[in-house]
């Protein structure tokens, strides 16, 4: 992508321009109305309370893109996104690009968007406090130099190391945020305000563990929204969930229909079912700085002793596949394809006698190489009933290779803060699109803590990160990133145990406008979009179950 102007869908789409001078034509009214009926409103149960879209101390993807846009979108898991508050994007060299911003666009307050505001942003991301989003600014990739160049309107980034998918990736996944409300913002972790963005939903009302209201910004620049105001009643539990799907209480729910849930929906006239490709994994994680998971060896044998299969088959009812391609998933653009993690029992126990953990008391379960005994807990949150079932049938498997395990399942905030402060032998989780399917975050998560820490040592994994950030294209980058990938899963800190298959229900008589963009569902911004806008982006009809 060295010196490539990213322009290159635009001249196919008629609501994005060819790359230049002009800004791109608001879709009309009219348009949007041709293309789909417009609904009034859209009640969309939500499974969890995430603030008032805060995403410094609260975060679902989906809900800060209804309020917010990035230079690019839809988001860094697929191939090629396309320029969308950028007009146009270009890289000039290893370490340097430039970007032109659309003009006309307004904030949700009518303050006008500007240049500005992007330089703000990275930079407000790159100095100050940590959220989720801020790696792709501050450390990978790191930019260290923001400026606007005389027009106005362009943005010169110069990084600190080769930077070939800043406009794939960092481009594509960080918020632009209105410089005239943050920054006066000294810390954003106690900012309560109403988010304001460009996005096609301006959020009008927050209720803590109650509500949210959105209406429509009609005047979006990529085109009418078709549902006029989004309600999301918060519904937590998940038989409430879909007890209020079935009474036409809420029209879709944000959590997914569980496997013993889908006939019973597939049979009710007023429903529709629609499968989606979900970029998540639900994974064994293990407390990687104490023994004996501090021993690659010994994590290996473990991964072995995992049965993804038996997991799938017993708890999904067949609903999801096996985890056997491991870490990160293997349906993101960014994934070595060739990756294997099977079950075998056989090497499992060969392994773990060869390191010395033996039954030496004859009960069924091995000691540590030093005698003592060898007791390990799962903790699970108990709002996760699926997860809580899953660790049992852990227990149960590791059993098979003569470890002893038990099931703590504990109330989701305490578990929450448990995992956040690594107070944990292993737990049961589900990991989401932005850490299994976004490259520079798997960089990342080998440095924050999570896969890895950097103040442990990890040579192998070092040289491969040096080699991957002076790589200065994205193909050199995506054949490091798989060998980094091969290393992880051959001594892996979480283990992939399914990838879940996602399945939403929906009153399709109140709308049926849903479509899909990749690892985010059907509930998100691009389901209440014109139907070019949709095409722009690739968001596709999901494949709907009868």
């Amino acid at each position: 992508m060295k010196k490539k102007g990213l322009c290159i869908l635009a001249g196919l789409m008629l609501l994005l321009t060819a790359c230049g001078n002009e800004h791109t034509q608001q879709a009309s009214s009219e348009t949007a109305a041709a293309e789909t009926e417009r609904v009034e409103n859209l009640t969309i149960g939500l499974h969890t309370d995430v603030g008032p879209l805060n995403i410094y101390t609260g975060n679902l993807d989906w809900m800060t893109d209804l309020v917010y846009d990035k230079l690019f979108s839809p988001s860094p898991y697929v191939d090629e996104p396309i320029p969308w508050l950028a007009e146009s994007a270009e890289q000039l060299g290893d370490k340097t690009w430039t970007v032109k911003i659309r003009s006309g666009i307004k904030w949700h307050d009518g303050e006008e968007f500007t240049a500005e505001d992007v330089k703000f942003t990275y930079e407000y991301y790159r100095d100050g406090p940590a959220n989720r989003h801020t790696h792709h600014v501050s450390e990978v990739p790191k930019i260290d130099l923001i400026e606007i160049e005389e027009d106005g309107e362009t943005i010169k980034f110069e990084c600190a190391y080769a930077c070939p998918s800043l406009a794939s990736i960092t481009f594509a996944d960080l918020p632009i945020l209105p410089e005239h409300i943050w920054s006066d913002v000294k810390n954003p972790r106690k900012f309560t305000n109403l988010a304001v963005g460009t996005g096609p939903y301006e959020l009008t009302d927050y209720q803590a563990d109650q509500s949210y209201q959105f209406k429509a910004n009609d005047e979006y620049f990529m085109g009418t929204p078709t549902v006029g105001s989004l309600t999301m009643p918060v519904i937590k539990d998940s038989t409430a969930m879909f007890n209020a799907l079935r009474s036409g209480e809420i029209d879709v729910s944000s959590r997914t229909v569980p496997a013993e849930l889908v006939s019973s929906f597939a049979s009710d006239k007023n429903m529709q079912l629609a499968e989606t490709s979900a970029l998540s994994i639900v994974q064994f994680g293990v407390n990687y700085e104490m023994a004996p998971f501090n021993d690659g060896a010994f994590r290996h044998a473990l991964s072995l002793a995992v049965d993804g299969q038996s997991i799938v088959d017993t708890i999904l009812l067949g609903q999801g596949k096996a985890g056997d391609q491991g870490y990160p998933h293997p349906a993101s653009p960014w994934t070595n394809p060739e990756l294997s993690t099977p079950f075998d029992l056989a090497k499992a126990n060969a392994a773990f006698d060869e390191l010395g953990y033996k039954d030496q008391d004859g009960d069924g379960y091995r000691e540590m190489p030093n005698g003592k005994k060898l007791a390990l807990a799962i903790k699970v949150s108990a709002g996760e009933p699926i997860y809580v079932r899953t660790a049992e049938l852990l227990v149960e498997q590791m059993k098979q290779a003569g470890l002893e395990f038990e099931v703590k399942a504990i109330d989701p905030t305490t578990y929450a803060a448990d995992v956040a402060e690594d107070n944990f032998e292993a737990y049961v989780s589900l990991i989401g699109p932005h850490g299994v399917a976004d490259p520079d975050q798997f960089i990342m998560s080998h440095k924050s803590g999570y896969l890895w820490s950097k103040e442990l040592e990890y040579p192998e994994m070092d040289r491969l990160i040096a080699d991957w950030m002076a790589a200065a294209t994205i193909e050199d980058r995506k054949a490091i990133s798989f060998d980094m990938q091969e290393l992880y899963n051959s001594q892996p800190t979480a283990i992939a145990l399914y990838y879940p298959q996602e399945i939403y229900a929906y009153n399709s008589s109140i709308f049926d406008g849903y479509v899909e963009s990749l690892g985010y569902g059907v509930i998100n911004k691009y389901s209440f979009l014109p139907k070019k806008t949709q095409q722009a982006v690739s968001a596709t009809k999901p494949q709907l179950i009868e």
